[in-house]
């Protein structure tokens, strides 16, 4: 079995090609090799591959640059994503590609649900809404996961600033008015193998359908929170010699002005995919430590 990757240098790509390859040859591209912002050059590409299953991990993710810059957001994160589900489609393959909360204004009180009303209050969140669209609309077998809060021990995300921060200053002002479910790369690539591994024997026999679901670590915190139990974990790591930081300073989000809304509800509720694949998630913060364990570990062998 043939497994295409895109984003494979991103956060969640990186892993999925680690991840996947217990399930067959992976085919990992990068974006040399695969650049959404080129649509036209993504069939060819999927075609020259030809594979069983296609899991795109590419995104634009700037989401403040994304507000004046919408036009290479809706290429990436619509346009080519409507390409490649065709190409899928028309390659026999299994399609997996992965959204967001941002497709929520956060204006609800609970977890948001599959079937609740999207209104996006961002540009990004509403480029990576016309991608489910254009998923669903190409047809074939597919899967979408809206996930959230996404960091690992590689690129850009909050962990990582967070570390950086903790270690140059002696408080940090973080928002605490916002709330969701930090979710590791790893184990959104954990929870996907499992899921292309059902997906793969119900299209062997004939039961697979095609669906959208939420997809996020368990239990819920603020920034605030996540911050707090970053920081709280890398001193008990590193000493105080590593981690300056002896305040982690709550503000509402009014302290701390952004081009791009943010939903101030970022939960999203995963019971239609335990449902569907049986799988149990871990907890947020259980799933943090395992990723800061392996950051720390690599510290202590650089020094």
């Amino acid at each position: 079995m043939r497994i295409l990757v895109t984003g494979g240098n991103g956060q969640v790509g990186w892993e999925l090609t680690r991840t996947l390859s217990a399930l067959g040859e992976v085919v990992s591209c990068d974006r040399e090799r695969a650049d959404l912002s080129m649509p036209q050059t993504l069939k060819a590409l999927v075609a020259g591959v030809a594979p069983d299953v296609l899991v795109n991990a590419a995104a634009y993710t700037a989401v403040d640059k994304a507000e004046e810059d919408t036009t290479s957001a809706a290429l990436v994160n619509a346009q080519a994503v409507g390409v490649l589900a065709e190409a899928a489609r028309n390659a026999g393959a299994l399609f997996v590609h992965y959204s967001t909360d941002y497709v929520f204004d956060g204006a609800k009180s609970g977890p948001y649900v599959e079937s609740d009303p999207v209104t996006p209050l961002s540009a990004y969140g509403r480029t990576k809404l016309d991608g489910e669209r254009a998923v669903a609309a190409a047809g074939g077998d597919w899967l979408v996961f809206r996930t959230s809060w996404v960091y690992g021990p590689r690129g850009r995300n909050f962990l990582r600033t967070m570390l950086r921060l903790a270690a140059q200053r002696e408080q940090l002002s973080v928002v605490s008015d916002q709330i969701g479910a930090p979710t590791s790369a790893r184990a959104i690539a954990q929870w996907t193998a499992h899921a292309v591994r059902q997906s793969l024997a119900e299209r062997a026999s004939g039961t697979f359908a095609s669906g959208l679901f939420h997809l996020t670590a368990s239990g819920s915190t603020s920034w605030h929170g996540f911050a707090t139990q970053i920081v709280d974990a890398a001193r008990r790591a590193l000493g105080d010699d590593a981690i300056l930081a002896r305040r982690v300073e709550p503000i509402p989000a009014s302290r701390y002005p952004t081009p791009a809304r943010r939903p101030a509800n970022s939960l999203l509720d995963n019971t239609a995919f335990e449902r569907r694949f049986g799988l149990w998630r871990q907890p947020w913060d259980a799933a943090m430590q395992d990723v800061l364990d392996d950051v720390f570990e690599r510290m202590g062998e650089l020094r």
